[in-house]
Formats: C-alpha cells, structure tokens, sequence
C-alpha cells in the first residue's frame, strides 16, 4: 500500500505539495478527486510558538493541475490544533498552508503559475485554460490577471524602471457597457533609452486622468518613485499635475510628436479659415490651398521638385496666403528643430522659436498665435526632451499593438480581460515566469 502511494504521489507530483495521496475517486463531471493529508503540518501556534495539541481536521477542496487531461480537486485534511498556553491568547489554530494555496483563493499555487505559463508561453485563451482546470471563465479571469499584476511589480522588474511613458489608450468602442472607454497606459522605456531593448508595458488603468495616474504611482513604493527621473507624456495637463505631485523630482517631458502635432492642427485651421475667406465656400478640387493641403504637412526636406513648385504657386495665389505661409514657416521650422543632429543645437533653436512666437505676432495669424501661447507654457517640457531624449514613440508603439491585439480578438467586453491579454502580449512577462 505505502509503495503504491508512492507512486502516486510521484506521478500527480503532490509529493511537491507536501502532501500525500490517501485516496482518489472519480465524479460524473469527468474531475480526478484525490484524498490527501499534510506530509509534516506545523503544529506551532501562530500566537506564541508553542507547539498544539491535536483537536481534529478540518476539509478543503481547491483545484489542482489537470491529470491526463482531466480537471483534479485536491481534498485536503488539514489539521487543527489547540494552544495549551495559559498565557496564549491563541486557543485553536490551523495548521499552516500557505505555500500549498494563497489565501482566500480556489487553486493551489503552482496550478496559479501553470494557468498564467500557459496563457503567456502557449498563447492559451481564458476559456481553454478555464476548461483545463474546471472552473470558471471569471475565476480563471481573476486569478491570471491577478497573477500577471503580482508578476508585472516584481521588484526585479521594477527595479530597472527610471523613465516612464504615460499615454491614453481607447480600448473599446462599444458605448453603454459601464467601464470606461480610455485607459491610462504606463510604458518603461528605460531599455529604449539606454539600448538595453523594447519598451515595455508595466500596467493599464481604467480612465484617462490625474486621479488615474496619482493613485498608482501612489501605490507603488516610495523606492520605486524615487527612481523615476523622467515621465513622458503627451499635452494632457492631468498627467503632468499627477507627475509633478506623485514625482516631484521627476522631468517631465512632452513628446514631440504632440508638439508637432499640435502645430500641424494649428496650420490645417489655419489653411481652412483663409480658405473661406478668400474663396468664400470650403475647400474644393481646383482651389490653390486645398490642392497643397497635404504638401503643407510634409518635411520641406521629403518634398519633390514639383510639389515644391505646387507650394510655391498655392501660396502666391492670393495676398492674404500670407498667413499660412507664416505659420507653415513656423511648422517647418519647429521639425526643424527636433532634427537637429546636436540636441544642444536644437534645443537652442526651439528656445528661440518658441520665444518668437509667443507675443507680438502680425496681425492676422490667430493660430499661430495661439500655438505660441500653447507652447510657451509648456516649454519646461518641450524643452526637457533636448536634454534626455526621451519620447513617447515607443508609448505610441505599444498603443498600436494592443490595436491590432483588439483587432485580432474582434474586441474585448471585458476591461479586466484586456488588460490581462495586454499585459501578455506587451509586457514582456515571459522572462520573469520563473518568479512564479
């Protein structure tokens, strides 16, 4: 009898578990039920160390890792004790299983890491996993993206983090559903900066605001904010009063891509309003700004002989053209200098620049106007981006990965689910598994 529990136990490896198998029956829901008792219990009280005296056991079921395909329940028989000490307040205690199941949860440890293994190195959906192990889609759910949480604030992997990208992220364009249509994405892009390799998704949070960032930078150890040096972010102003009240010590830095961006908008407006002045209706085929309405938003130094002659001649047609040739003037000059090959260079450029434009500006060139009133107030940030190199490109990159994961998944419902896929397919969990 004792060689045949042997070998059970070694072939469901709940010898791993420290228990042993007492006994094993089948159920008409196609589930392994195995029987089993604590190998060596800890009969010391929690209260004073003092080792118990038996009083009786006491059941658990949890699952377990499949066996030849089938799902498998655990039935433990856990011993409880009674303290002896008169000077204890313990008098009745359990013994300790903590290493076999967490706390409050319905699966063993090691069934927790297969699940998220599975998911993550087979690319195994909820349902498939949830199958497996005989439970259901919002338990299976749960328990991963909780999991995939613990392994994404892993000190060893949070330890690295010194430059952080914040972006919103639309993740579902179904209206009516309850949870909220943007998330806020946090991205480490230490590796992209040093050259060490890709950015990498740290977490999502349902929301796009301060309150979304500040509480979970505020959730994270006071270690862990005190190495953040530089925050990326886009022009939101929520993200940079969350940063500079969570991370005061932090650069914060606004990307380059909104700055251009924003100039681009600034000309398009620009271009439109001109438009009706000049030809009293919006812009039609045949109409000189509406035929260079792209070529105007294209580097002067990507342009072809013949769509710098189209430029020419759109915007000498009319004298009140001017305007929209000040501000694309102003357009090229601000990539101009992002381009800058010495960051000094471009730095001092888009000083300059920006100082320009903020007053004092012609008559006539509202937007540009207001562009330089936008600019000049953030210029901390604009100008931070000289000094570290940081930007949201890889940020950006992530966003459109977790696109085509949408695409790919024909939609998510579920926001905890996305964030659990996201997490898997962009944070780069696989190379701490072994953490499990």
């Amino acid at each position: 009898m004792a060689e045949n529990t042997a070998i059970a136990d070694t072939i469901c490896r709940t010898i791993d578990l420290g228990v042993t198998i007492t006994g094993a029956a089948l159920d008409g829901q196609d589930r392994t039920h195995l029987y089993c008792e604590l190998l060596a219990p800890d009969d010391r009280c929690p209260g004073c160390g003092a080792a118990g005296r038996l009083r009786d056991h006491v059941h658990r079921e949890v699952a377990d890792l499949p066996i030849v395909g089938h799902p498998t329940r655990l039935h433990l028989q856990v011993p409880r004790y009674r303290c002896e000490s008169t000077a204890c307040d313990q008098s009745i205690f359990r013994a300790d299983i903590g290493d076999i199941v967490a706390p409050r949860t319905q699966v063993t440890r090691r069934t927790t890491a297969w699940m998220l293994r599975r998911m993550i190195v087979d690319k195994m959906s909820v349902t498939a996993v949830a199958a497996a192990v005989g439970l259901g889609w919002d338990t299976v759910n749960t328990i991963a993206l909780s999991a995939a949480r613990n392994l994404a604030a892993a000190p060893e992997r949070l330890d690295r983090v010194r430059i952080l990208g914040v972006d919103e992220h639309k993740w579902k364009h179904v209206r009516g559903q309850g949870d909220p249509s943007f998330v806020t994405v946090l991205v480490d892009l230490t590796p992209v900066v040093d050259g060490t390799g890709p950015a990498r998704l740290l977490d999502m949070v349902a929301g796009r605001s301060k309150a979304a960032l500040k509480n979970w930078l505020d959730a994270r150890d006071q270690a862990f904010r005190d190495r953040i040096r530089v925050v990326t972010m886009d022009g939101f102003s929520g993200y940079r009063t969350a940063t500079a009240e969570s991370l005061d010590h932090a650069r914060a830095v606004m990307d380059p891509f909104h700055v251009v961006h924003l100039a681009a908008e600034k000309l398009t407006r620009c271009r439109q309003r001109v438009q009706t002045d000049t030809c009293g209706h919006r812009g039609r085929s045949g109409d000189p700004l509406y035929g260079i309405r792209r070529t105007l938003l294209t580097r002067t130094r990507l342009l072809t002989d013949k769509q710098k002659t189209r430029l020419k001649t759109g915007l000498d047609a009319h004298d009140e053209h001017v305007a929209v040739a000040i501000t694309y003037a102003i357009y090229q000059e601000l990539i101009a200098a992002y381009e800058q090959p010495n960051r000094r260079d471009g730095k001092i450029a888009m000083y300059k620049l920006l100082k320009r434009i903020r007053t004092g500006l012609p008559a006539g060139l509202a937007e540009a106007a207001q562009l330089g009133r936008s600019l000049w107030v953030r210029r901390t940030e604009i100008l931070a981006y000289f000094d570290t190199g940081a930007s949201n490109g890889p940020v950006e990159a992530i966003n459109g990965r977790l696109e085509h994961l949408r695409g790919i998944a024909l939609g998510f419902r579920n926001l905890r689910h996305y964030i659990l896929r996201s997490l898997i397919h962009s944070g780069g969990l696989a190379e701490h598994l072994h953490a499990l």
